[in-house]
């Protein structure tokens, strides 16, 4: 049990290269996550929902390579997708709202993806660096 909170901090740290104070973070994370198990199904999935989603706010705001950023934000749109998809399912089971909300963040997401790949691609081939803190194509 405590071996997937160790595993989680330790993919953490190798993946976004965070401090100790983030691998603690995500191991409080996990405890609560242990700690809501117990609970209904809809609390499970808002709790695996918020997980993932401040790991890629995490994420995001942490590394300064654009790629790792963009990967954040996907984790944080299926984030919110699984939340549109578990508030379906248990407030109105019959309707497929929630999933076709999901199929278009998907979409959306995948273009989004595209579209950030492409501009990072352009920028590599001018500053040959993905640091976002040595972009400096505003300044002459």
């Amino acid at each position: 049990m405590f071996f997937g909170i160790t595993a989680a901090g330790l993919i953490f740290h190798y993946v976004f290269g965070a401090s100790a104070l983030g691998c603690l973070a995500v191991g409080s994370v996990g405890s609560f996550v242990l700690l809501t198990i117990g609970q209904e199904p809809l609390v499970r999935y808002l709790t695996l929902s918020a997980l993932l989603f401040a790991i890629g706010m995490y994420g995001m705001v942490r590394s300064r390579n654009a790629v790792r950023v963009l990967m954040s934000i996907e984790l944080m749109l299926n984030a919110v997708n699984l939340n549109l998809i578990a508030f379906a399912r248990y407030i109105d089971p019959g309707a497929v709202k929630g999933q076709l909300f999901a199929i278009f963040i998907l979409t959306v997401a995948a273009a989004e993806a595209a579209v950030g790949l492409a501009i990072v691609l352009s920028v590599y081939r001018t500053t040959q660096t993905v640091d976002m803190n040595k972009f400096n194509l505003l300044r002459w």
